[in-house]
């Protein structure tokens, strides 16, 4: 097999190697079909099957009914950024956006294109470096719906507690951390996350939500902008993403097969203490760059002494089988994703490796 590195990129994002192994293995001949997935007819009974045991297996793991729709779209998650408010901020109403980062700000900006829109909060003021506390978001009650995003990608903060919503419709891009750790996802009406983080590969797009929703889309917009459409056929209205959904399943079973989202927790909370210990012991070289009751466990970032240093390291922990290190574009610095599939000995390697390159380049 071909030399495996500790991919640490913020998505398309590592996959796991039994699922890849999986898909290498069924490739050229799906379930005795003599046709790959990448051939055969999403109308195929076949698929039919994946479709449904993966809609099945994403409402068992976050613990919701047969009450909320799984739906799988294309578009990725800034699609969604359109649609939410399209279906569900009707004229005369507000929608309330809590903005914490980029996509979220992306998110409210073309809610304004719609409708009404609301920001109740913003932290990009404090350079994105934190989300609100409990109590620091007060929602309208006439409100359409409150939009939040629960982990943000480039500037590294994640909720941990949510704002109270109330009798408002609680909506979450969780495009970055869904299924990363435990949540109450029952108090979400709509959840949307573009597959490529923590659920599958890039080009799928999962939304979850609840079936009272669906009777206030709207019928004078476009009919694939409609989530009636979707919901209405199992997301087989027209062709769906068919690998993408076929992997998604497989990285759920792969999710389940660990034990659950309280098995993943317990991994991924190793695996951020092992980089975050790193940063408090010696906060005057790794830097974090967001408040400590804000941190993420999915993408965590810091900064060096040094852009020069940054780049030194991000070159040689490549040169180490450690990929995928550089921070955002628009920020810089040190980001490690540390998305379901990186093994705790990927974290725990890179922290060694960092504490190394620590002592080897004194600032």
């Amino acid at each position: 097999m071909a030399k495996r590195v500790f991919n640490f990129n913020p998505g398309p994002a590592a996959l796991p190697l039994e699922v890849l192994k999986q898909v290498q293995e069924e490739l050229l001949d799906f379930k005795g079909t003599g046709m790959s997935i990448l051939e055969i007819s999403h109308r195929a009974k076949e698929f039919e099957e994946v479709n449904n045991q993966a809609m099945a297996l994403i409402r068992e793991l976050a613990g919701v009914g047969n009450n909320y729709k799984v739906l799988f779209l294309g578009g990725g998650a800034s699609t969604q950024f359109s649609m939410v408010p399209m279906n569900f901020l009707a004229a005369g109403k507000t929608a309330c956006y809590v903005d914490t980062g980029e996509w979220a700000s992306k998110a409210a900006k073309e809610a304004k294109r719609v409708g009404n829109v609301n920001v109740l909060y913003s932290s990009k003021e404090a350079k994105y470096d934190h989300v609100p506390k409990p109590g620091q978001v007060k929602v309208p009650a006439d409100a359409a719906y409150l939009h939040v995003t629960s982990n943000n990608t480039i500037f590294g903060t994640e909720y941990t507690d949510f704002p109270d919503a109330g009798s408002v419709p609680l909506f979450c891009d969780m495009s970055s951390d869904m299924f990363g750790r435990t949540r109450a996802f029952d108090k979400f009406s709509l959840i949307y996350a573009g597959a490529q983080k923590n659920l599958g590969p890039a080009g799928v797009t999962i939304v979850m939500l609840k079936d009272e929703l669906l009777a206030k889309c709207p019928d004078n917009i476009p009919t694939m902008l409609n989530y009636k459409t979707h919901a209405e056929k199992d997301s087989l209205y027209n062709t769906p993403p068919v690998f993408g959904i076929y992997v998604v399943k497989l990285v759920m079973e792969w999710v389940k097969k660990q034990g659950g989202l309280k098995q993943i927790e317990a991994v991924n909370r190793k695996k951020k203490d092992a980089i975050y210990k790193l940063v408090d012991e010696h906060p005057n070289y790794f830097k974090g760059t967001v408040q400590k009751d804000s941190r993420s466990w999915m993408n965590l970032t810091l900064r060096l002494p040094s852009e020069d240093l940054e780049k030194k390291l991000t070159d040689e922990a490549k040169k180490a089988g450690f990929v995928g290190l550089k921070g955002h574009r628009s920020v810089g610095g040190v980001r490690v994703s540390l998305y379901n599939a990186v093994p705790l000995e990927g974290a725990e390697k890179l922290a060694e490796f960092m504490l190394g390159f620590m002592k080897a380049n004194p600032k």
